[in-house]
């Protein structure tokens, strides 16, 4: 996978005036990579372009779950819930390796909330039917805290276990990317389109440069899709500068805590916060994450940061369900994502009510635009979209394969023991990377990061950064922030090796990555602040 040697023949093909694409997608996150595995896997000849890394933004900062939404089910959303449960089952099948089956409890500190949300949750596994992942069941206060060993006991009535899925966010992006190109389309980071190519009234084409290079080029397409995500409205405007706003930005914010803090192998799952929120707190990656915060924000950006109200609301919330309260330095790293959720009248609905169904868009030019939704209903949406761009770009009709389309890595017998399980059938390749058949020893003994998955990341993923390697191919930053910024400078010198830098970059990328990892560790204003004392009242 030589992404200089793809670049070279989009800047230099002798015939690329002829080589017109069937289909380009701008946008690398989970809807744009969806968009580009249903086109590939069809036959179109397809090209994503990413400004960034894949996943850079919304994409590698989810809560980890593909879930049908328990709570668009309290909304009465029961369309979106019942697509999100068939999405959730479809993405089991086909992506063992990163989706699991995970039991949540919701724990009940009144009495009538037992009933209130055991008959509900009944509900959602009535509804996911077939592709169900288990049946919820009432527990008992000792049940409950057998399954959530630190939760808060005082005043605790039981619970309600029921089940979702779990999944590696950035890890399922790198293997839709690497599916893209397993079915013969091309995808492309660091390459940013800058303008669109028009004939008369129609959009034909993109404006494309390099960020490596600063080299620019344009690329001739039969129909555009804008799966951009947060930057959605830019997009559109760069196509018609008068097009009128659909985004409205939220951002969710997530803390990352040590495992003692919920040792339990159930997630907990709080419904209803005394302002209106969900939160979970998951186990994930042999750590507590712990979130979300739904704030709005008024502009997008790559790298947001959490405010003080978020980390305190976090901390707090903690303090209240746990029963051992974390305080700030407990905090192992703290990552913003932003949501793009689509408003008719903006302005006129808090954000925590906004559907996160998604929209399909097509300007008069014929540029076709997908944004919000979800990561668990990233196939659908990228079915839709290609059932679209066939009729604005007059292609041949081809149904769609992805319902039962393995993504790469898919393997019959993932083993949950094996710490190299998110990579699939690609394990045993890693491993021999790493030195032997069980791999080598990590740089940290806290981090699923050495030697081998770093070579492997560059050679067969497409990493072109330490921040690549350490935030989206292994998911150092957000599990350890602190100890991430230690393994950069062995991270540099193996990237360096592979693609044949000098010292210079290597020392150039430590020093951005340090600057970057920095803003998921709370600063030093924090470490004073300890969590509120909790209240038990419930």
């Amino acid at each position: 996978m030589d992404r200089n040697a793809i670049i070279t023949s989009l800047l230099r093909d002798p015939d690329k005036e002829k080589n017109i694409w069937d289909i380009v997608i701008i946008g690398g996150g989970a809807t744009g990579l969806g968009c580009a595995v249903d086109a590939a896997s069809r036959g179109f000849k397809t090209l994503l372009l990413e400004q960034h890394d894949f996943a850079k933004g919304t994409s590698s900062r989810s809560t980890k779950l593909v879930h049908g939404g328990v709570r668009y089910l309290r909304q009465g959303n029961i369309s979106l819930v019942l697509e999100a449960l068939k999405e959730r089952g479809l993405l089991i099948q086909n992506a063992p390796h990163l989706v699991t089956n995970q039991t949540f409890v919701v724990p009940n500190y009144h009495w009538w909330e037992k009933p209130y949300y055991g008959i509900g949750l009944k509900m959602y596994d009535w509804l996911a039917g077939k592709r169900g992942f288990g049946n919820s069941r009432w527990l008992s206060r000792k049940q409950t805290l057998k399954h959530l060993p630190t939760l808060e006991p005082r005043n605790l009535k039981g619970g309600v276990l029921y089940h979702d899925g779990q999944f590696d966010d950035s890890r399922l992006a790198i293997n839709l990317m690497q599916t893209v190109f397993d079915h013969g389309g091309t995808a492309l980071n660091y390459t940013r389109v800058s303008g669109f190519i028009h004939e008369g009234e129609r959009v034909s084409g993109v404006k494309a440069e390099d960020q490596e290079t600063g080299e620019k080029f344009d690329v001739k397409a039969k129909v555009i899709i804008n799966a951009t995500g947060v930057f959605t409205d830019s997009v559109r405007r760069m196509n018609n500068p008068d097009t009128e706003p659909i985004i409205q930005v939220s951002q969710g914010v997530h803390i990352m805590l040590d495992k003692k803090f919920h040792p339990g192998k159930s997630a907990i799952m709080i419904p209803k916060t005394e302002d209106g929120r969900v939160l979970f707190a998951v186990p994930w990656h042999n750590k507590v994450l712990i979130g979300t915060t739904d704030t709005p924000v008024p502009n997008a950006s790559l790298e947001p940061r959490a405010t003080e109200k978020e980390i305190e609301f976090l901390l707090s919330h903690c303090a209240k369900y746990l029963a051992h309260d974390p305080v700030a330095s407990d905090v192992k790293s703290i990552f913003t994502g932003l949501r793009p959720l689509v408003v008719e009248e903006k302005g006129k609905k808090s954000t925590k009510s906004i559907s996160r169904d998604h929209t399909l868009i097509v300007d008069p030019s014929g540029l076709v635009t997908i944004t919000g939704g979800k990561w668990t209903t990233y196939r659908k949406m990228g079915q839709e979209t290609i059932d679209q761009a066939i009729k604005i770009g007059n292609l041949s009709e081809r149904k769609s394969i992805t319902e039962n389309l393995n993504i790469h890595g898919w393997t019959s017998d993932p083993n949950e023991e094996d710490p190299y399980r998110m990579y699939g059938s690609d394990a045993e390749s890693i491993k021999k990377l790493s030195g032997g058949k069980n791999g080598s020893a990590r740089f940290h003994p806290d981090l699923a990061c050495g030697a081998g998955e770093v070579r492997w990341a560059v050679r067969n993923e497409m990493a072109r950064t330490v921040e690549d390697v350490l935030s989206r191919r292994t998911r150092s930053i957000l599990l350890n922030a602190r100890e991430s910024m230690e393994i950069a400078p062995r991270v540099a010198r193996i990237m360096a090796e592979e693609l044949g830098y000098s010292k210079t970059w290597q020392i150039h990328q430590v020093n951005e990555y340090q600057k970057l990892a920095q803003g998921y560790l709370l600063d030093e204003s924090w470490n004073s602040f300890h969590s509120p004392e909790s209240d038990n009242s419930n």
